[in-house]
Parts: C-alpha cells; structure tokens; sequence
C-alpha cells in the first residue's frame, strides 16, 4: 500500500451526497464511518453534492476532508455524473483505495483501475428491480453491475441475500457488511402523540415501500389509533397528493414530510405503538435496523429480506391494506405483544446491528482492498 505525505494511507469516498448529509442509508454510513476511519489513522476524503450539506453542522469532524464536484440535477443521470466528476477528481489525486457507494458508479471504475486505485464498491440493493425506476434507469442500473462486478477490486453486500444475487447473476463474491444503528437514552415525546399510542411509517414514497397499500389501510388503523407518515416522493406525485389529502381530511392522520433531525426521528420509532416497515427491494435497510435499536414494536412486509435482518423480532405481513391494518391494529391494542416485539427488536439489533462492528470490517475490508 502506497502511503500519502503524511504517512497515513488515505481512501477516497464516492458514491453519496456528501459529509455529513442526511439523505438515506449511504449518507448514513458515511457519517459514522468517516471519523472511525481518522479515528484509525486514515486520511479521508469524502466526495458530495453542492448544497447537500449543512454550515457549521455540529456533526461535522474538522478532520475529514470535504470535496464538491459537479453533475447534472436529473433523476436518471444525477448519480452517474456526479460520480463520474467525483472520480475524475480522485484519478488525479489518487488515494491508497476507494469506497464507491451504489453500482451506477460502475461505468467509471476502469478510470480507477488505469490509475492504480484499488476499488472497494457497496453494490446496496437491486437498483434495476425497483419500480421507481423508468426503463432507462433501470437498464443503467443492470449495466452498471456488470461493469462493477468486472472491474470492482472488491465488493459489500449489506445482506447475505444480496451477495447469494450476485453469485448467481453476476458470479461474484464479496464481503457482507450490514448497516448498523444506535441506541438511545429517553427521548421526548412528539406532541399530541402518546407512548405506545400510535402507527408509524417512514418511507421514501416509491411504490417498492408499500406506501399506498399503508395509507389505504391508515382509515382502518386509525378508527381506535393515530398515524404518523414520515417521508416524500422528493418530486410531489401521485402518492404524495394522496398523502396530504389524507392527512387534511383525518386528524388522526399526521404527515411531517421528511425529518432530517434525527433526534426527533428517533424518538417517533422509541415510542411508537408499532413501526410498519413496507421496503420490499433492497438488502439491510438502514431505517429498519435503526427501529430496531431504538425498541420499536415492528410489523414488517413479508420479504427475504426483512426476514434476514428481523428473524423472529417482528410479526410478518402480506402486503395488501386489509392485512396491514389487521396486523397494525392487533399490535396496537396489545401492550403485552408491544413488549414482547420491542424487546425482541432491540435483541437481535444489538446482537447483529451495532455499529462499532459495522465500521470495524469496513476498516478491514478497505485495509485488505488497498493491499
């Protein structure tokens, strides 16, 4: 391993919206993983977004190095050029490796390779079976894994599920690093709500995250309990429009938007009645093990996935309104079954989902990568 001026060996981060940003589980990682990383002697260097990162955040770590490129703000090609002007920085200054988040970024590794650069690439989910994603997008995200699983020097899986995937479709092997989440001491209560007392989602609004079938099953919940809608499409739309006339026409109904503070976020999750986790696509999702670590009585969709991370810690559903708001309401009006869930949440989160040994293997693994 090559060594920069100051002796210490140094790692390129690409892939995310910048240090410290609040976007979704990349940017999450990141902000955990970049002062571990200084923490353990490396020079680190994260590439992000204009405007995606708050002045004076007291989450910042003076420490790391920030770098904003360029790219053009589209749906479709945001990802790809950002990460393309990220790379082209870091080609010229050429770090000891390179952790490159989301498998867009895969057209751009051969850049990478020609200069020398060990890539170290988190696949995330199977971006190309999203149903967010147009016919284009789609095929760029396929494109982009097979790119990254010929050129990528190393890749994470953030759920064995995920690496079993790639194994069969792209004949790659990886290392499987989840995400993590935090503990918490007592956290205030969000007014008008009470422990225990209400349903919770939070979710990006793609169909994938079984968004509508939630909100046509929230009349039903809320004939005895609240509800409380965390999330945006980001861009408005139909299901957006669907949520705020649910919300204007319920009291019982309370849509915040997007939260960026997480203090607040995570004391919806510590006292929620039950927290309803609808993703269906992707591997370890990052909000679901933090629902975990914080207590969360936790009814899920009924995935491969969501059975990996959960195992016997939650109650598991089909996807269509009427079992939702059986499962939700059954939980709801049971503080003894609330206990038991919570309990079992924090239990395997802790056991599976800490981060110290979360940052601990991506430590390894980029030590191993830049050999």
């Amino acid at each position: 391993m090559t060594r920069q001026k100051s002796g210490k060996p140094s790692v390129a981060i690409i892939g995310t919206r910048g240090y410290p940003s609040y976007y979704g589980g990349f940017e999450t990682a990141v902000r955990k993983l970049a002062p571990y990383l200084v923490d353990e002697g490396w020079d680190v260097t994260v590439y992000g977004r204009p405007g995606s990162t708050r002045d004076g955040d007291p989450e910042r770590d003076p420490r790391v190095t920030t770098r904003v490129t360029h790219g053009l703000e589209t749906k479709s090609l945001s990802t790809l050029t950002y990460g393309l002007t990220a790379i082209l920085d870091a080609v010229r200054r050429k770090p000891d490796v390179a952790l490159i988040m989301n498998v867009a970024n895969g057209f751009w590794l051969p850049l990478l390779k020609l200069r020398g650069i060990p890539t170290l690439v988190n696949v995330d989910g199977i971006e190309w079976e999203r149903a967010k994603w147009g016919r284009l997008a789609k095929a760029v995200f396929r494109w982009g894994a097979k790119t990254t699983a010929w050129w990528a020097d190393e890749l994470v899986f953030d759920a064995h599920e995920i690496g079993r995937r790639w194994k069969a479709d792209f004949g790659r092997d990886g290392v499987f690093i989840p995400y993590g989440g935090d503990p918490a001491t007592d956290l205030p209560l969000e007014a008008e709500l009470t422990h225990r007392g209400y349903a919770l989602v939070v979710a990006r609004f793609v169909p994938e995250n079984t968004v509508l079938e939630f909100i046509e099953a929230a009349p039903l919940i809320t004939e005895t309990h609240d509800v409380v809608i965390v999330g945006s499409s980001g861009y408005g739309g139909d299901i957006e429009e669907r949520v705020s006339q649910l919300a204007s026409a319920n009291p019982r109904i309370h849509w915040l938007g997007h939260v960026s503070d997480d203090s607040r976020l995570f004391a919806l999750w510590q006292h929620a009645g039950v927290y309803f986790h609808g993703h269906s696509v992707g591997g370890t999702n990052p909000a679901l093990v933090q629902a975990m670590m914080l207590g969360a009585p936790i009814v899920a969709r009924d995935t491969v996935y969501n059975r990996e991370v959960l195992g016997d810690g939650a109650r598991l559903v089909e996807s269509d309104s009427a079992s939702i708001a059986a499962a939700v309401s059954e939980v709801l009006k049971s503080p003894s079954t609330q206990e038991q869930l919570s309990g079992a949440a924090v239990a395997r989160g802790r056991s599976h989902y800490a981060w110290p040994s979360v940052l601990s293997e991506y430590v390894q693994a980029m030590r191993s990568t830049a050999k």
